[in-house]
C-alpha cells in the first residue's frame, strides 16, 4: 500500500527556488519552541566554549559583537515542512569564534538558556557553514527566534540551529 497517490507532487516551488521534497514555502517566520521563551538580558548573557580538555573561552555581549561579523542571506528549511527563502542575518562565523581555540574534537554539544541541547559534528560548524547570530532582517534577533543569539546552521534542518545559545562543548566522542 502506498501513502502517496500516483500523480501527487506536493506544492510547487516558485521558479528558481529549490524546495526540498515535502516542504512548502512560507513568507512568514513560524515560531516553534520546545519550551517557554527564556528572556536573557544582554548585560548578563555570555557564551562559553569548552574544549575536550576543559579549557574555557568566554565572550560577553561586547566581546562577541566586537568580533568581525558576517551578513549572510540563506534559505531555511524546518522539519515541520516549511521553507523560507532569502533570510538575512548578522552574526559571527564559528570559524572566527573558534580561530584561537585549540581542539582535536570531532563533535560539538551546543546548550541553550532554557535547557535545550543539540549535538553536531564539528565539520558541520566550520568552513563558513555556521554562525552565532544576533541580528535578523536588519533588526536585533527577537527572543522568540532565539535572541539574544542563536546558532544558525542553514545546510541542516533548522532544529539543529539552537536558539538562546549559551555554550558549546567540544567533544572527541
Amino acid at each position: 500500500m502506498t501513502i502517496v497517490s500516483r500523480g501527487f507532487h506536493g506544492r510547487r516551488a516558485a521558479p528558481g527556488k529549490k524546495l526540498p521534497p515535502g516542504q512548502y514555502e512560507t513568507t512568514g517566520f513560524p515560531v516553534l519552541s520546545a519550551s517557554p521563551t527564556p528572556r536573557v538580558a544582554r548585560d548578563t548573557w555570555e557564551l562559553t566554549v569548552t574544549t575536550e580538555v576543559g579549557q574555557r573561552h568566554v565572550w560577553d555581549w561586547s566581546a562577541l559583537t566586537a568580533l568581525p561579523s558576517d551578513t549572510p542571506t540563506v534559505d531555511l528549511h524546518c522539519v515541520t515542512k516549511w521553507s523560507k527563502f532569502g533570510t538575512r542575518w548578522q552574526g559571527v562565523s564559528l570559524d572566527v569564534l573558534l580561530a584561537d581555540v585549540e581542539t582535536a574534537a570531532d563533535y560539538a554539544l551546543v546548550s541553550s538558556y532554557g535547557g535545550y541541547t543539540t549535538n553536531l559534528p564539528l565539520e558541520d560548524l566550520l568552513d563558513g557553514q555556521a554562525w552565532i547570530m544576533y541580528g535578523y532582517d536588519g533588526e536585533d534577533l527577537a527572543p522568540e527566534h532565539g535572541g539574544p543569539v542563536r546558532l544558525l546552521v542553514p545546510h541542516l534542518y533548522l532544529w539543529k540551529s539552537a536558539k538562546w545559545v549559551r555554550g558549546i562543548e567540544l567533544r572527541d566522542d
